[in-house]
């Protein structure tokens, strides 16, 4: 039995980046070799392991063959007589088709090193096409390493995987995953770019098509360290479009009420109704990420003002407004109506 890292510790290695998760390959083992050293089983589709000390991932090398459409169209074979190199054919692009031994000499069958030194992304062998998340994942590498291109014969293979439809078996919450990793990389447009130039933007994300004012938009907010959440607002993005979780749709849908109802002179009454577009009152916490995506969409429009009229608002103190309200025999919107005042009251004051 041999142990092998590999993967995007021994790539980010190279590149002189930190190294954050670590990957194993064993070698000429079986599953019950690894339960009798200890190692507990967490994989469902095929023998994955973790070490019961440092609880990082151990893999048995594998062969993938494929059986249907989709992301989970495949057959696995994982035995004894699985070589490294073998286990190595089936990753996506050659910067991650490296292994190390224990003696640390680099195994690089597919040239990841050179292309590291290009600074090229390249498909492994021709089995890349076998599985349409690749798509995604050269993508979002491409967001991560801005300087790297991908090479004219990887781009052909992808741009045949969308057109013979192979990456409409997607599945939405694999695309999330996929696109989430990328939001948060260095250069997040450059993600969108692959995916336009492969064609697949069109059919997932038709509105981003040519989009330039989203992708700086967003890209700005990469620049200023923005959440997942503010970075995902400024495509605004139809609802449908991804299985993006709550918090992620529902700013962005604030965002939306921001863009259609702010602008920099509108006077109190205005600006409070556009706080209550965007149920600032009840949720300022995610009403202030949403200027924080707005200003990156609209860096012309200065956000202080209707940040300022937020605060007004919360400062009134609407209890003893609303016990004044019913003393004098107003009664239900009658009561909010003489809150709304006195918060537009304060917005102008202030």
């Amino acid at each position: 039995m041999k142990i092998y890292l590999v993967g995007g510790a021994i790539r980010d290695a190279l590149l002189e980046l930190p190294v954050k998760d670590r990957d194993w390959v064993v070698v000429g083992a079986s599953p019950q070799a690894m339960l009798d050293k200890g190692y507990q089983p967490i994989g469902k589709d095929f023998p994955v392991f973790l070490n019961p000390k440092t609880f990082e991932e151990y893999a048995l090398a594998r062969t993938e063959r494929k059986t249907a459409k989709g992301y989970h169209g495949f057959a696995f074979y994982a035995d004894e007589d699985v070589t490294l190199e073998q286990d190595l054919s089936r990753r996506d692009l050659t910067v991650n088709a490296m292994a190390q031994d224990a003696d640390g000499t680099l195994i690089d069958p597919y040239h990841g090193q050179r292309d590291i030194q290009q600074k090229v992304l390249r498909h492994v062998t021709l089995a890349f096409r076998e599985d349409p998340v690749r798509i995604l994942r050269v993508a979002r590498f491409s967001a991560r390493f801005p300087d790297f291109s991908i090479a004219p014969e990887t781009m052909v293979l992808i741009r045949g995987m969308v057109a013979k439809g192979e990456a409409d078996s997607l599945v939405a919450e694999r695309v999330w995953q996929e696109i989430a990793t990328g939001l948060m990389e260095a250069k997040p447009s450059r993600m969108f770019e692959v995916l336009q130039s492969s064609g697949l933007l069109q059919k997932q994300f038709p509105s981003l098509f040519d989009n330039t004012a989203a992708l700086a938009a967003l890209d700005l907010a990469a620049s200023q360290n923005q959440s997942l959440a503010v970075r995902f607002a400024t495509l605004q993005l139809p609802a449908d479009a991804l299985k993006a979780p709550n918090d992620c749709t529902q700013l962005a849908q604030v965002v939306a009420k921001i863009l259609n109802s702010y602008k920099a002179d509108l006077n109190a009454k205005q600006m409070y109704e556009c706080l209550e577009r965007g149920d600032a009152i009840r949720q300022p916490d995610r009403f202030a990420l949403a200027l924080d995506a707005f200003a990156c969409l609209r860096p012309n429009i200065p956000t202080k003002p209707i940040a300022d009229a937020l605060q007004a608002t919360l400062a009134v103190a609407c209890e003893p407004i609303a016990l004044k309200a019913l003393q004098d025999g107003l009664s239900g919107a009658q009561v909010g109506e003489q809150i709304a005042k006195a918060r537009i009251a304060a917005i102008a004051s202030f």
